[in-house]
């Protein structure tokens, strides 16, 4: 929301606290938005409130070139909807850009040199640069950078050191040299011709082509217009640490390491050993692997503990069905289970037939004491006999009534 002027001492302190948050936001955001205020301010020069009664509303509302009204009609338009840089940045200095439209327009008509060089502080006059834009323009930077610049020298912002910064290929105070690598290609015209690259190795040619050197390039040498590698590694040129070796490549060297299988060596492999590591032997022209678990006799002592070999060395481990509990190798039983009860294995039928046997002891003891002329067990074994015969014919009259029904 844009504040009317009667709250000018708050506008005021909100403008320095805009002014931190603003540090970062380029001179050339802020160049572009005031450039389109202006522009506004061309397009709205010749219109007024639009109402019905344009002398009233000039007398009670003020002249419609400072209005308020006015101010936010350039303002809506002063950045296209797409511009994040300009949106944020219009958002962020609204109460310096009000002090401007209702106090300072007057005395300080350049919108660009009052917001951007003296509020924000983000750009510098013409000539000049840095961060408190007390740097000059260089004395043969009278004339700007070439055509062949990546940008410019930070003139005008508080950026860059007034230097140009050259595209790729190019060199000098003005970018108008050709960089090492790089020869000027003659031109049709009388125009300066481009700068090409030479042949990888050529620091300075005459052409692209391997055969129109002049110079050659660190890790090259010229001999007969042509750049040729230096082999580093065939001379004192090479600088490696213990266990590597050198491997040459174009224009340079690196340095490998050795095969592990080699302390010191002067090539890949175990076949370049100086000497062999711990666990190797050398075996004709190669450093090889000493299979310790068929060359000692007992190399591993432990209570079932089996010798494996590895490259270089060798390790215990326990032999096959035994595992390691407390240092020691012991066998790998399942853990016991919780002890059985007197009956648990027995089945189902196995069950019936002690049932059975039960019920007929217990008969046959009442049917010797009910032949003893005793009335009491006499009439507990004629019950016991009822009740066998009863649950016996039942079982078996359900057998063989399913058995009928099924055929049998």
């Amino acid at each position: 929301m844009w504040l009317a002027w009667p709250f000018l001492p708050a506008l005021v302190l909100l403008s320095e606290l805009s002014v931190v948050r603003v540090q970062t936001a380029p001179c050339q955001t802020c160049r572009k938005l005031t450039e389109s205020f202006i522009k506004g301010l061309e397009t709205t020069a010749n219109k007024n409130f639009g109402g019905g009664n344009t002398a009233w509303e000039e007398e009670k509302l003020a002249k419609y070139a400072r209005s308020e009204t006015r101010l936010l009609e350039i303002v809506e338009a002063a950045c296209e909807k797409t511009d994040f840089e300009c949106n944020q940045l219009l958002e962020q200095i609204e109460d310096q850009v009000e002090t401007w439209w209702f106090h300072r327009q007057q005395e300080a008509p350049d919108l660009f040199e009052w917001l951007c060089i003296e509020e924000l502080r983000l750009c510098c006059p013409p000539g000049r640069f840095g961060p408190d834009c007390k740097g000059y323009r260089k004395p043969y930077h009278d004339k700007p950078c070439s055509l062949y610049k990546k940008n410019d020298n930070g003139e005008g912002t508080r950026l860059g050191d007034g230097e140009c910064v050259c595209d790729p290929g190019y060199s000098g105070h003005l970018c108008q040299s050709c960089a090492d690598g790089y020869f000027r290609e003659k031109s049709s015209n009388d125009s300066t011709g481009a700068c090409a690259a030479c042949y990888h190795s050529c620091k300075k040619c005459a052409g692209p082509q391997d055969y129109k050197c002049l110079d050659c390039k660190p890790g090259w040498m010229l001999h007969d217009n042509k750049c040729v590698d230096i082999d580093e590694c065939g001379t004192e040129l090479a600088r490696c640490p213990s266990n590597t070796y050198c491997h040459n490549t174009d224009g340079s060297y690196e340095c490998r390491g050795c095969d592990q299988a080699c302390v010191g060596c002067m090539g890949s492999g175990p076949a370049r050993c100086k000497k062999c590591s711990r666990g190797y032997r050398l075996k004709g022209a190669k450093c090889l692997d000493i299979d310790e678990c068929n060359e000692r006799a007992i190399a591993c002592p432990g209570l079932n503990e089996a010798c494996i070999n590895e490259e270089g060395s060798f390790h215990c481990d326990c032999a096959d069905g035994f595992i390691r509990r407390d240092s020691i190798c012991v066998e790998n039983k399942p853990p016991a289970g919780p002890e059985k009860g007197l009956f648990d294995d027995i089945t189902d039928e196995e069950v019936l037939v002690l049932q059975q046997m039960f019920f007929g002891v217990v008969i046959c003891a009442l049917a010797t004491l009910a032949a003893k002329g005793d009335m009491v067990f006499t009439a507990i074994f004629i019950g016991g006999v009822a009740a066998m015969a009863g649950y016996w014919l039942t079982e078996k009259g359900d057998i063989m009534l399913d058995g009928f029904l099924k055929g049998r």
